[in-house]
């Protein structure tokens, strides 16, 4: 089973920015789509970004449109989410998971990271 470790989380201001990353162990992190997904305070988990095994195709849930990045380096088998324009509602941990894309959207499979913490907060 792949190892993920997620990195970059922190205490932010609204309005900050923060870059995550996840680092995966192994050569089988290309042939997998990747998702990031967030849970907060009394919050279910919920996904915020997903991307193809390529990168060519990333997908978003709304709350974070024009504001999140996702993107990866496979070489570096390393997938990132830009986090820009932060807002209070963006504080949770965040985790990053390797699945699949069927019909357009994203299913998660079985490999987490342990999350990183971001808090946005003045």
């Amino acid at each position: 089973q792949v190892q993920l470790v997620e990195s970059g989380g922190g205490l932010v201001q609204p309005g900050g920015s923060l870059r995550l990353s996840c680092a995966a162990s192994g050569s089988i992190f290309s042939i997998y789509a990747m998702g990031w997904y967030r849970q907060g305070p009394g919050y279910q988990r919920e996904l915020v970004a997903a991307v193809t095994p390529g990168g060519q195709t990333t997908n978003y849930a709304e709350s974070v449109k024009g504001r999140f990045t996702i993107s990866r380096d496979n070489a570096k088998s390393t997938g990132y989410l830009q986090m820009n324009s932060l807002e209070p509602e963006d504080t949770g941990v965040y985790y990053c998971n390797l699945g699949w894309f069927y019909s357009g959207t994203y299913a998660g499979g079985d490999s987490w990271g342990q999350g990183t913490q971001v808090t946005v907060s003045s």
